[in-house]
């Protein structure tokens, strides 16, 4: 993995210190902030705002997460102790990015085709190289790489398939902003055996899972 130049990393490094102000970050999540280099995943014009805590848009009518955002789905996602995390939803990479340094194997599906192309030359620029990507409808999970310790979905849901509980492994968590009613909640499952454990954490706004692929 690149690592920082120093005004770089102690730009990231504030970002993480900003995290943790507003939302207790486990160590393991605050230096995956600290380690990923945020301004490489917005849009140009928005360079001066990459170490703000905002979402803000991107290609393909889609946004790109707050870091604080971010931040607390990794730390929802309990990474500690897990070894392989599957997400739907890749957007520009940057969450990916994070998971990267918390996780052995990082499997991440993007139904637009143009945001993969685009966030796959980014991990390749960072010199990553243990996220795996796909151009698909990540509602169908990736089976062939199955069953994975967590599932982070990075787009509201209105429900989960359960062809994705079944990827999961037992013991495993999958996180996920549920559309109920007009809200959207930050959503967590635990699945244990035949049972899944559901836990409502905090109200989100995300763009919503969409059905097929985008060419």
């Amino acid at each position: 993995m690149l690592v920082l130049n120093r005004i770089t990393a102690t730009k990231t490094a504030r970002l993480a210190d900003e995290c943790n102000q507003r939302f207790k970050l486990s160590e393991d999540v605050k230096n995956a902030i600290a380690k990923t280099d945020r301004e490489l995943f917005v849009p140009n014009g928005f360079r001066h705002s990459a170490y703000k805590l905002d979402a803000l848009p991107m290609g393909a009518a889609q946004w790109i997460s707050s870091p604080l955002t971010v931040a607390k789905m990794s730390e929802y996602l309990e990474p500690k102790g897990a070894d392989r995390v599957l997400e739907v939803g890749c957007g520009s990479g940057y969450q990916a990015a994070v998971l990267s340094h918390m996780f052995r194997g990082v499997f991440t599906i993007e139904r637009i085709e143009s945001l993969m192309i685009e966030a796959k030359s980014r991990f390749k620029k960072l010199d990553i190289h243990n996220i795996h990507t796909r151009t698909d409808d990540g509602q169908n999970g990736w089976i062939q790489y199955a069953p994975y310790d967590r599932i982070l979905f990075s787009a509201t849901a209105k429900e989960i398939p359960v062809k994705l509980f079944e990827q999961l492994s037992d013991g495993g968590v999958l996180v996920a902003p549920m559309q109920k009613g007009s809200k959207q909640i930050i959503t967590r499952f635990k699945k244990n055996g035949t049972s899944i454990e559901k836990e409502e954490l905090e109200d989100c706004d995300f763009v919503p899972v969409l059905d097929g692929v985008q060419k």
